[in-house]
């Protein structure tokens, strides 16, 4: 190899200003919208492939399968999954305000259920999407680029006439960055366009007498209408919508509560996830007002039905529904989009001010082409007509001329030489024909039957057609209000054939309050088996289970309902469960995984103890880790709300193997793998804060550990088994902590 084509770079830099560059190709070509055309890459692809293939709105539907291989091939080489569902979502009218693309077949529902396979679904382009986005592609009013392997030109960016970013919205996520712009109602921001339009300095609350905020395809109403002029000004903020809610009488004098409408942020998976988080105020007794809930919803709306008993306070429940689920929930703004090549958060008044620059721009290339085709096309008909005054001359050069090349040089410069006239006058008036070379060509190109009469009417009406369009497309171009105008007129057009009511209601709701039923306090049993399945059951259950439960399971004890649960794992960390999240019923329930109301995770850890929270504030807390660590920490520490804290600390490779709360325990017993005993005093550990690591209550030989922990009371001295040798802990050698212990001979 030529070593002077090695180049040698700093590592850093390389990776440096590789990630850059992935970064903005990420942000510039594929997350975010461009704030003239509203539109993601990818979608401008799917748009324009469709209108390349003739996919009109007047066509037939054409398989997603084809629209999605053409575009991939074509223009978008970043894999089939991505580009059917940019071709998904722009079908579907609960996430569009303005759906861009009319789908045949099953485009997936508002509840989360995904679309079929491109293979069996069909498309084609919405009307709107022609007439709108991708007309006048013909008349150069957009720059065209080349394509990724640079065989096609596709566009820069489409002739969208509307501000489609906030009309449909936007969601993405970038590097180090993310969109998400809520869709509003076409009608109105097609008048606020006008408005700027008249109006220039015109500010963004009086823009927002036009646009009364977000308009969600799923409705729902907005409740913080004060708030939006400052999100819309700075283009950052966050919009609360809730559910529409209609009550109902339902069978036996019931109440049915009925969601018709929901969050635009609830639509999918979050459906389900709702009507669990409704089942579970039931379950958890923070409401006993619900008797059923069911989802009526079907393809003509959403209906959830949530039926209550008879003597139910609907306001206090819905605003518990408010409180406790997705029935009201945050849209966080951030209008971000690509404007002059770069990123940039904008308000309302900026989307509109770019898209209006953009139309002035689209505009000015359109009128600019049609007045040049309008120029040409002069030039053809000032010469035909010329022509058809002086027919006999143009008839008698063509006959005398011997090829089209001398016939083409007498009609545009006047040579004569070589033509043969019948006379000496025809010469002279021949020398006299100056044609341009298009004009030249039109009459050698000029079928005779458009010397009838009629015809020649027609050419001089249509030449007065064109002479009248040249002046009103120089007035268009040279006088801005003319083209504000034409402007106007198309985005009125735009709004007459494709606006529609307003959905969502805007509105200064009032802060949703409820009152919790006040829990009545009592003494409930905690059980845990062997594999973690947890539950709570009544004293009296237990009581008349007690031999069953006792040998099922590996933890019980007696809680508050009210109180918490406290779990200690191996790694030091304490994690806390409110006894009203365990399932409390019947004895042979199976009850729930730890894992599911915890921050527990049994992959990564195991529980050394399990204890009611009321408890530790009584006692001292023993921590022994396998390093034979230990310490003593006052249980008030771990009276905390938090789900998860460390509960102590540890060393390199050390673990906790015994947590206990100290009641009558006079001495404690720690044995080794290597088979050491050592019992000395619990007063002789020191009392310790739980961030400390503790002190070493037993000298252990290379790597022998400590392999489980033992306690003696003033009253018993247990026995224990160690390998199949009984072994009376009472009678271990009572020694000094930091000892070796004693050995047991097996």
């Amino acid at each position: 190899m030529d070593n002077d084509r090695i180049i040698k770079t700093e590592y850093s830099e390389v990776m440096q200003k590789s990630y850059i560059d992935y970064a903005m190709s990420v942000i510039v070509a594929r997350a975010l919208p461009d704030v003239r055309d509203g539109l993601k890459p990818v979608q401008r692809r799917v748009l324009y492939d469709m209108h390349e293939l003739g996919i009109r709105a007047d066509k037939p539907y054409r398989k997603s399968a084809r629209i999605v291989g053409d575009t991939m091939g074509k223009y978008h080489p970043h894999g089939d999954s991505s580009i059917y569902e940019a071709l998904v979502v722009m079908t579907q009218d609960f996430k569009k305000g303005l759906p861009l693309i009319d789908g045949h077949g099953n485009f997936g529902n508002i509840e989360g259920d995904g679309a079929a396979a491109m293979r069996y679904t069909e498309a084609r382009l919405e009307k709107v999407t022609q007439d709108a986005f991708l007309s006048d592609l013909d008349k150069d009013v957009v720059d065209f680029v080349p394509n990724f392997d640079e065989t096609e030109k596709e566009p820069a960016v489409l002739p969208v006439r509307i501000p489609n970013l906030l009309v449909n919205g936007s969601e993405g996520i970038a590097v180090g960055m993310a969109t998400n712009i809520p869709p509003h109602n076409l009608g109105e921001v097609i008048d606020a366009t006008k408005a700027y339009m008249q109006d220039e300095n015109i500010t963004t609350q009086r823009l927002m007498k036009y646009i009364q905020g977000p308009d969600f395809p799923t409705g729902g109403i907005v409740i913080n209408k004060s708030e939006l002029l400052d999100i819309y000004e700075t283009g950052v903020g966050k919009i609360k919508i809730r559910g529409k809610v209609d009550v109902e009488k339902g069978k036996n004098g019931h109440i049915n509560l009925v969601i018709t409408e929901i969050p635009f942020t609830m639509i999918g998976a979050n459906i389900s996830k709702f009507l669990q988080d409704v089942a579970s105020l039931s379950e958890t007794k923070k409401t006993q007002d619900i008797i059923d809930i069911s989802n009526q919803s079907s393809k003509e709306g959403i209906r959830i039905v949530i039926e209550l008993r008879k003597d139910c306070d609907v306001e206090n429940f819905k605003n518990m529904l408010y409180k406790k689920t997705r029935l009201e929930d945050t849209f966080g703004v951030n209008m971000l989009a690509i404007s002059k090549g770069r990123p940039e958060t904008m308000g309302i008044r900026d989307i509109i001010k770019a898209n209006v620059d953009f139309q002035f721009e689209v505009n000015t290339r359109k009128y600019t082409t049609l007045l040049e085709k309008e120029q040409d096309k002069r030039e053809v008909q000032e010469g035909l007509i010329k022509a058809c005054n002086v027919i006999d001359l143009i008839i008698e050069i063509l006959r005398g001329s011997k090829d089209r090349k001398q016939a083409f040089a007498c009609l545009t410069e006047g040579k004569t030489d070589g033509i043969k006239f019948k006379s000496k006058e025809s010469s002279v008036m021949a020398s006299m024909l100056l044609f341009t070379e298009r004009q030249a060509n039109a009459i050698l190109e000029m079928r005779l039957y458009k010397l009838i009469g009629l015809e020649i009417e027609a050419l001089v009406k249509e030449h007065e057609e064109t002479v009248a369009n040249i002046y009103r497309y120089e007035d268009i171009l040279e006088r801005r209000d003319s083209m504000a105008q034409v402007i106007i007129n198309d985005l009125e057009q735009i709004k007459k054939n494709f606006s529609r009511k307003r959905r969502t209601v805007v509105e200064d709701g009032a802060e949703a309050v409820y009152e919790e039923n006040k829990i009545q306090e009592m003494d409930i049993v905690f059980l845990m088996d062997r594999f973690g399945y947890v539950r709570t059951v009544d004293v009296a259950t237990y009581e008349r289970n007690k031999e069953a439960a006792d040998s099922e399971n590996k933890y019980i004890f007696t809680c508050k309902n009210t109180g918490r649960v406290c779990i200690f794992t191996n790694t030091g960390q304490l994690h806390t469960i409110k006894a009203l999240d365990i399932p409390f019923g019947k004895f042979r329930d199976k009850g729930v995984p730890i894992d599911n109301i915890s921050n527990y995770d049994s992959a990564k850890e195991y529980i050394v103890a399990a204890m009611a929270q009321s408890d530790l504030n009584l006692y001292r807390i023993l921590f022994v880790t396998t390093q034979a660590m230990c310490k003593l920490v006052d249980g008030g520490e771990f009276d905390v709300s938090k789900r998860t804290v460390a509960a102590t600390k540890l060393q390199d490779d050390d673990e906790v193997i015994s947590v206990q709360a100290i009641t009558d325990q006079k001495n404690v017993v720690m044995q080794t793998r290597d088979g050491y005993f050592l019992r000395f005093p619990v007063e002789e550990i020191p009392m310790k804060k739980k961030a400390a690591v503790g002190v070493r209550g037993m000298k252990l030989n290379g790597s022998d550990l400590v392999e489980s922990v033992h306690y003696t009371s003033y009253n018993q001295a247990p026995t224990m088994e160690y390998r199949e040798k009984e072994v009376d802990l009472g009678k271990i050698k009572l020694g000094r902590r930091d000892s070796k212990g004693t050995k047991i001979r097996v």
